[in-house]
């Protein structure tokens, strides 16, 4: 893997996210990165150049942060430090198949699809999922009722939808979390939800 590479996009990313404080920051996008490299040695036929690239820049250009077309700030980066086109398409390809609400029932065709959407789908998970929820929520004006019902229309969702299986065993404990926080929430609250 070229590290140089690697390098220099966790700087552009780190500078892209430096004022979000919503969940979609540089810290989640270095979650999924090294989630992604963790399920990657798992899967064999999995281009580790590709899906580090793609984690790394899977929200430079999510519609939820920037108005971006066709990948602009990824694309950027690519063509900026010399990746040749045909790469660059597909570590777009990759990052276009990775989003929840974009993709809902469907997997990625490629396995460094698959190994970066679990990556990410796992930085939605546990007490990281949780914490980002909130803190999303918060950002958003979003009630914490509201934010609870995310867990429901999506969180507790996730651990059936992984592709591989590094992600769906990674997956396991996350989910257990999720659950019991919800069990907790639901008794200090009375069980309003």
């Amino acid at each position: 893997m070229n590290e140089q590479i690697i390098e220099k996009a966790i700087v552009y990313i780190t500078e892209l996210f430096r004022n979000n404080s919503g969940g979609h920051d540089a810290e989640h996008t270095l979650r999924v990165y090294h989630n992604t490299l963790r399920i990657a040695k798992e899967e064999p036929g999995c281009d580790v150049q590709i899906a580090a690239l793609a984690a790394l820049l899977h929200d430079a250009d999510d519609y939820k942060l920037f108005a971006t077309e066709n990948n602009a700030n990824a694309r950027a980066f690519l063509s900026q430090n010399q990746v040749p086109q045909e790469t660059a398409d597909r570590i777009c390809e990759v990052i276009n198949s990775v989003s929840f609400s974009h993709n809902q029932g469907r997997s990625p065709e490629t396995t460094e699809g698959k190994v970066v959407q679990d990556a990410d789908r796992l930085d939605a998970m546990g007490a990281v999922g949780i914490a980002r929820t909130f803190a999303y929520g918060g950002e958003h004006g979003r009630p914490m009722n509201e934010s609870i019902q995310h867990f429901y229309d999506k969180l507790l969702l996730l651990k059936g939808l992984m592709n591989t299986d590094a992600g769906r065993k990674m997956a396991e404990q996350r989910h257990s979390y999720l659950e019991d926080f919800l069990k907790e929430f639901q008794e200090e609250t009375g069980g309003n939800h």
